[in-house]
Formats: structure tokens, sequence, C-alpha cells
């Protein structure tokens, strides 16, 4: 896996808006005949658009991102190494199948990438030479998650109550759910998906939890 010195944290503001400007500007386009081809209001992308009025950042939602992408013919690899374009590196990181992640030859210890059958994608640099990629297959995660999604994993990010995680039990288990609370004794999780219950869990029956920083959707 290659890795990079300094590296910024995985996408930033300006950095999707960059990608985004790169992306018209690749087809020809202004922002706001982007917009317009992809179906959105033709101030969606306006550069007036993306600070609110109280100062707050403005990002563009995914779906907003996903209709550039189709209406430019792109793909999301090729909106990534924009974002790298603007950062000036393109990292790679270990993919794997999440119904592959509960088999123990995939992942060491400590919850880091292991073995020989990840693939690979390319990222933004992360500031996290351990970070990792989960390809969602089913519609077990949805609504907040579709079949197709990548999740990219970052072990070292410090998690905080509310934030989406992946857990693997010692028993095999592996699960993305959203952290409730967190004791010396024992995990709380709020599942993502409404029809299936909350997880508490022994701190002794956690084998590793990492937070989801991104997700191609």
């Amino acid at each position: 896996m290659a890795k990079t010195a300094k590296a910024p944290r995985i996408l930033s503001h300006a950095q999707i808006w960059s990608a985004l400007d790169r992306l018209a500007e690749r087809a020809g386009l202004s922002a706001s005949a982007l917009a317009k081809k992809a179906g959105l209001d033709p101030t969606t992308f306006n550069k007036s658009k993306r600070i609110t009025a109280d100062g707050r950042e403005r990002w563009p939602s995914t779906e907003s991102v996903a209709k550039a992408l189709e209406a430019t013919n792109s793909s999301i690899d090729s909106f990534v190494h924009l974002i790298g374009d603007a950062t000036g590196t393109v990292q790679t990181v270990p993919l794997l199948g999440f119904a592959q992640a509960e088999a123990d030859r995939h992942f060491d210890d400590s919850g880091f990438p292991a073995g020989k059958s990840w693939d690979e994608m390319a990222l933004p640099s992360v500031d996290d030479e351990h970070c990792f990629a989960l390809e969602i297959s089913g519609d077990q995660m949805r609504p907040a998650y579709r079949d197709g999604d990548v999740m990219v994993i970052s072990p070292a990010t410090p998690i905080r109550r509310g934030d989406r995680v992946v857990v693997k039990t010692t028993g095999g288990e592996v699960m993305v759910k959203e952290l409730k609370r967190r004791t010396a004794k024992a995990l709380e999780l709020q599942s993502l998906n409404p029809n299936q219950p909350d997880r508490t869990l022994a701190a002794a029956d956690i084998a590793w939890i990492a937070r989801i920083v991104w997700v191609s959707q």
C-alpha cells in the first residue's frame, strides 16, 4: 500500500468543491451548466451556494455528485482522482467485500488488513496508513447504505458518540452501527436499519472497532 507523508484528512469541503469544478471544466462546462445537465437547479454548484448565510460550510449531496458524474459519463474513481489532483496525492487502499470481512484471515489482531485476498481502490490521501475499504453487498443496511457502496474505515481515527463504525466481535461477527455509548465494560450500538435491533456488546466480546470516515454512494 502506498504511503504519503503529512497527508491531509480525507475529503475536506474545499477538496470536494474543487473536484466538482474540475469535473465541470473537464466536460467543457461551467458549474451552472453542469448542474443543469445533471437535472439539478442551475445554481446547485454555484460558488455563492457553498457557504450558508450564517457562514456554515454547505456540502454537495451524494445524490447531486452522483448525477453530475452520470451527466459527464464519469466514474467515482475518476472523481477520486480529481480530488487527488487538488491535494497533489492519491493513494491506494485495500478493498474487500463486506461479506468476506468475517473471515479471520483478512485481519490481524489489531484489526488491520492482512493476507492476500484484498483488492485495491484509489483514494485521496488519508491520515492513516492502516485504512481500508469494504464494499457493501445487499440491502441489509438500507436506508443508510446501498448495495455497491464502498465504506472507507480508519482504525486510527478517534471515535465519538454518534459516529458510524464497523465492529468485529471475537466470535467473528462484523456489523455496521452508530455508536450510542461506550464504557469500560460495554459498547452500545444503534442499528442503521430501523428493522434491525440495536446491540449492546460486552467489551470483552469486541475484537476491534473502527470509524467509517467516508462512503462512496
